[in-house]
């Protein structure tokens, strides 16, 4: 947005007036033969509680090694500490907060994304795969990433 944020309102505003709908980015994980589905900030999962627990103690943990949230991948008008609020709470995030509550340590967590994998998340699963000691795959839009032992198969 690099301050325009005047621009970005109009935009959104004439989105809205022309009705256009934006496609939510939402990601997939299958535990125990059953699809759990998330969205951004969503709270609708029953072990919501356990999930956002999980992420924060990651959180605490991804900072202590030099975990950075990148919060321009926030496009919304908010103060910074929103923002990387918002961050913690993507989808795929959400859905690895949970596989990694559901599932047996070592297990690789499977995940499917609609959208593309942002730039915050990218990083953050990096680490996540380090502190966990797990293969974490996404499947986003354009690609498979295969994130093992703080790198990822797309060589970023």
């Amino acid at each position: 947005a690099a301050g325009r944020w005047d621009d970005v309102e109009k935009t959104r505003k004439m989105i809205e007036d022309n009705r256009v709908k934006k496609q939510p980015g939402c990601a997939w994980i299958e535990v125990e033969e059953k699809v759990h589905e998330f969205v951004v900030g969503d709270v609708s999962h029953p072990q919501t509680e356990e999930i956002y627990s999980e992420l924060q103690r990651l959180s605490l943990q991804m900072e202590e090694v030099g975990y950075i949230p990148d919060t321009k991948a926030v496009l919304h008008h908010i103060d910074e500490g929103e923002k990387e609020n918002v961050l913690c709470y993507h989808s795929e995030k959400l859905a690895i907060g949970f596989g990694l509550i559901t599932t047996p340590p070592g297990t690789p967590l499977r995940i499917v994304k609609n959208l593309r994998v942002c730039s915050d998340c990218h990083a953050a699963t990096k680490i996540i795969s380090s502190i966990v000691g797990r293969e974490i795959i996404v499947r986003d839009a354009n690609r498979f990433h295969h994130f093992t032992n703080g790198l990822c198969s797309c060589g970023d």
